[in-house]
């Protein structure tokens, strides 16, 4: 089906690629859908519903039939638009939505179903019996649901995402996007122009005019050719998804899916463009006419058929119709004769007398069906004033208009205006800030038109950046007038379809409004009109235009949906790039890393850290063995803990006292210098957001330490509240919780162990409990607090992080010597659940202070972030739940976190629930399981008698409500 002498590509330079198992030659830099209609492939898809054959309708990123899925194994990847896909040698393509093949779709019984299966059936149909929708409805609805389908398997494909900057962002590449951007390069602004086709020139890619004398593609070929030599950024295969805030736009690459072998490059590459002024020159996308059959392979549009022909050089047909309400139907009868193919007839919908035509020309028709099987048309049924004629064709061009793209002009909740005179949506002026919407995409639809509002588009953003505006002469083009007068559906039997890729139909839409689905937004939801991968570029005006009718209202009134980034699909590995495997959740590791892997210790994740979860010993051979001697160690001896994956944040100023008053729910304006106090931090809604200590270093230098899960999310608030809340005080902060390598020393002995590593032995006297203070470590300036997460005697020393690994092997060695040793995270929890100390797992977010005993640190005499909030009746009192502590009855048994608590011959049900378990552990100091939760008014039923209760892993223990704290309540183990 190629056409000789027409065509830009090379086609010396052949490929060969697949498509469903049959092996086809193409020629390099055509697009599989191009291809595809060389080998004389018409049948390329299946319809979403009702698994209607369908085939090529545009040339474009705003297909909706021509989906396919490209590649194969963990690289396979679904939902490909053939009009954008470019074919290299060994390409592998296959067609989806289908079973068992392209030809014979057994889901295509569905189409036979169609009067059941109009809009809204899926609502009516599978709300009764109520109890099959779980175990019936909801698993056929999924499996039969979607398009192609992912692998399955980790992607293991690179992905990248990059960041640019620029005077000038020109979104498009067509004769209006050229001209903006030679008009702002000249003139010495930094200029990114994008275009998501592979050669720039847009429409004059696709059209026989000329441009100044030349043809439009050897013109915008000349055009890029002076842009890249004035520094001009050209990204091809570039498109601009979305418009955001202070001149941000979110741009796809596909870097490499045209390619056999990509070597290192990444598939795709997500941008992130920040530009002073943005030009939105992204064209027009040409609509169909509504009719019955016009989704048959074979019915496509009129300017998709005239780039395949003038572009690619292939034919889709050879006796090809035309059908439309403008003077296009003409030109794409003059290009199809031009090209040597024959023209069966031209069905113009406007009245009037037909002009002279070398070809049968119906004027004042429409066109009322189409013929064929489900491999393309034969045939089609015109309805003229005379009656009805048949005509024999094997392919229909049809044009309903053309509507501009004004969809990134939306993205900031800016809603489009309707022109009469175009019958279509132009942006509104100024819906994003910056950006201005010019040519076709502002509804010029003249070469000339285009070129002349570049350069005046160019020319306004060159004045808003402070640049000099020179003159320039507008190259001469073709200036014809559009006109057109409306037609979006044409009455008669049979479907007439809108949305081809979901099935909407004329009917659908009227039923629609019929049961009171009369918004747009509404009719769009009921019907799935526009829900697709294409999000309706091509259906979206004629399906409101056909609510407007039936509802007796005009277009302008009626209204669009709501467009939303981003403009054509992006894979979520694109926006996620650089987040795959340790890029997801990035590997932290700790200065005793190293040394704690030798010894043994499995590494588990504790916030973006990995941390040693215990240390195994010869002889040991459960976790549970592990954990007890680890607990036994520091309870009886002494052990050594890694915590420098503790947040810890470096404040300092004059006002760092005030400042952490107003964060700190507690009073630290006066804190001693040398002392550490613990704060607790809450939200703005009053809820506990942190917890740690903070240490008075110097009279304007605090340390503050933060749960290692929340050190990033402190630091986050902390920097909002001044800058937003107190820019006024004069302080700063940094995190510094990489720069300290720090362990904890806890045990009857911790003293001891410390003594032998400091220059200055110290004592209770010297160094009482929450004290703090610099120290001399084997010769290495450090630091020292007198704190305990244990509920043992216990210090933390901190060294600069270089000296971590040395201080680590040191301490651990000592603790040995003295019936010690490491331990890890497993008897960490252990030890603060005895002490009824709180992590995340209680500080979940939906916890106060009053919730966890810590109601009265709430300072009465000054004000703190959350305190109004926290002193709503419903954040306090009796009903809340509590924190408890919780042991069972039976100390053989485990009490398991996430359990629900219930009164001892309360059923169980979602309405006597009374609480829940946050930890558990097993308490070999105390001989039995023990553990935290909330009960409501848990503080006032200590000694009482609950049951706790795991439906999922079928357990039921009774519990005795205990004081949180079971060891040392009185503080005197880490006091002495």
């Amino acid at each position: 089906m190629r056409i000789e002498g027409k065509g830009q590509a090379e086609r010396s330079r052949k490929v060969r690629f697949q498509f469903d198992g049959r092996w086809m030659e193409g020629v390099e830099g055509e697009t599989l859908a191009a291809a595809l209609m060389a080998n004389d492939v018409r049948l390329v898809a299946r319809s979403f519903k009702y698994h209607r054959p369908r085939g090529i309708l545009t040339a474009g990123s705003e297909e909706p039939n021509a989906l396919v899925t490209v590649g194969s194994g963990a690289a396979r990847d679904p939902n490909v638009r053939a009009t954008v896909q470019e074919i290299y040698d060994g390409l592998v393509v296959e067609s989806q939505n289908r079973w068992p093949s392209l030809n014979w779709d057994v889901m295509s019984l569905n189409s036979l179903a169609a009067p059941f299966l109009g809009a809204g059936f899926y609502y009516k149909t599978f709300m009764w019996p109520r109890a099959f929708w779980e175990k019936l409805y909801e698993p056929v609805i999924r499996r039969a649901a979607g398009l192609g389908a992912l692998s399955g398997q980790s992607c293991t494909e690179r992905y990248e995402k990059a960041y640019a900057f620029c005077d000038l962002l020109v979104i498009g590449a067509g004769p209006t996007g050229l001209m903006a951007a030679l008009v702002a390069a000249r003139a010495g602004a930094d200029v990114i122009l994008c275009d998501e086709d592979s050669t720039p020139g847009g429409r004059l890619l696709a059209e026989r005019g000329e441009v100044d004398g030349l043809p439009g593609p050897e013109w915008a070929a000349s055009v890029v050719a002076k842009l890249r030599d004035l520094g001009v950024r050209v990204m091809t295969r570039t498109t601009v998804t979305g418009a955001y805030d202070q001149g941000t736009f979110g741009a796809l690459e596909r870097v490499a899916q045209h390619r056999a072998a990509s070597g290192d490059l990444p598939r795709e590459c997500f941008w992130r463009i920040a530009a002073r002024r943005a030009v939105l020159a992204a064209g027009a996308l040409e609509r169909p006419v509504a009719f019955a059959g016009n989704d048959r392979p074979g019915v496509m549009m009129a300017g998709a058929l005239r780039a395949y022909v003038n572009r690619w050089g292939v034919a889709p047909g050879k006796d090809i119709a035309i059908f439309g309400n403008s003077d296009d139907v003409y030109r794409t009868a003059e290009d199809l004769i031009a090209a040597g193919l024959k023209v069966a007839a031209v069905v113009d919908s406007r009245s009037g007398p037909p002009p002279e035509h070398p070809y049968p020309v119906y004027r004042g028709a429409v066109v009322t069906g189409t013929q064929g099987g489900r491999n393309g048309v034969s045939g089609i049924r015109i309805k003229t004033a005379g009656g009805e004629v048949r005509v024999k064709a094997d392919t229909l061009a049809m044009s309903g208009g053309w509507n501009p793209s004004v969809h990134l002009s939306c993205h900031m909740n800016g809603r489009p205006v309707w022109r009469d005179d175009i019958a279509a949506f132009v942006p509104r002026e100024g819906a994003v800030p910056g950006m201005t919407a010019v040519g076709a995409c502002n509804g010029v639809f003249t070469t000339r038109g285009c070129l002349e509002a570049g350069v005046s588009a160019a020319q306004v953003a060159l004045r808003d950046l402070g640049l000099d505006v020179g003159a320039t002469t507008v190259p001469s083009a073709e200036d014809v007038p559009y006109q057109i007068e409306p037609l979006w559906n044409v009455p008669g039997k049979g479907r007439a379809w809108l949305d081809f890729q979901n099935d909407v139909t004329v009917k659908d839409v009227v039923q629609a409004a019929a049961e009171n689905f009369r918004s747009v937004e509404h009719m769009k939801r009921y019907t799935t009109q526009g829900m697709a991968t294409d999000q309706g570029k091509n259906s979206n005006v004629a399906a409101l235009a056909v609510l407007a009718d039936t509802t007796g209202r005009g277009i302008p009134e009626t209204g669009t949906t709501t467009f939303r980034p981003p403009y054509s699909p992006v894979a979520i590995a694109a926006m996620g790039a650089g987040a795959q495997g340790h890029g997801f959740a990035p590997q932290r590791l700790t200065t005793s890393h190293v040394a704690s892997v030798a010894r043994g210790a499995p590494m588990i994740e504790a916030g973006l850290w990995y941390r040693s979860s215990y240390f195994p010993r010869e002889g040991e051979r459960t976790w549970r063995q592990f954990c007890d001697r680890e607990v036994g160690m520091v309870r009886g001896a002494v052990g050594i803990c890694d915590v420098s994956t503790l947040g810890k944040i470096d404040i300092q100023g004059p006002d760092a006292a005030a400042f952490l008053d107003l964060v700190y729910a507690n009073t630290f304006s006066t804190l001693k210098e040398g002392r550490v106090r613990y704060g607790l931090m809450l939200r703005e809604d009053g809820h506990v957001m942190d917890d740690g200590t903070t240490a008075r270093l110097g009279p304007q230098h605090y340390v503050m330490t933060t749960t290692t899960a929340a050190a990033g999310a402190v630091m986050q608030h902390l920097e909002f509240v001044h800058q937003c809340l107190v820019p006024q005080m004069n302080l700063r902060m940094i995190s510094v919780t990489e720069q300290w390598a720090q362990f904890a020393v806890a045990g009857p002995r911790a003293r001891e162990l410390v003594n032998g590593v400091l220059a200055a032995p110290i004592d209770d006297a010297t160094w009482p409990f929450m004290a703090c203070g610099e120290v001399d470590v084997a010769g290495v300036r450090g630091r020292l607090f007198r704190i305990s997460f244990s509920g043992e005697h216990a210090y933390e020393i901190a060294v600069p992080a270089r000296f971590g690994a040395a201080l680590f092997d040191l301490l651990v060695t000592r603790a040995e010597a003295f019936g010690g040793g490491a331990y890890g995270m497993e008897a960490l929890n252990v030890l603060r659940i005895e002490k009824g100390h709180i992590t995340h797992a209680e500080i979940h977010g939906r916890t106060t202070a009053f919730d966890i005993g810590m109601g009265r640190m709430i300072a009465p005499g000054k004000d703190c972030i959350g305190k109004a909030m926290a002193a709503r009746p419903g954040l306090v009192g009796p009903r809340r739940q509590q924190m408890v502590g919780l042991q069972p009855l039976d100390a053989d048994k485990s009490l398991t976190a996430g359990a629900q608590l219930f009164a001892q011959g309360a059923v169980v049900a979602r309405e006597t629930n009374e609480g829940y378990v946050t930890s558990v552990c097993h308490s070999p100091f105390l001989g039995h399981g023990l553990g935290l939760g909330f009960l409501r008014d848990g503080r006032a039923r200590h000694g009482e008698v609950v049951r706790m209760v795991d439906q999922l892993r079928g357990l039921e223990v009774a519990c005795r409500v205990t004081d949180p704290v079971r060891v040392d309540p009185d503080g005197g183990r880490l006091r002495g």
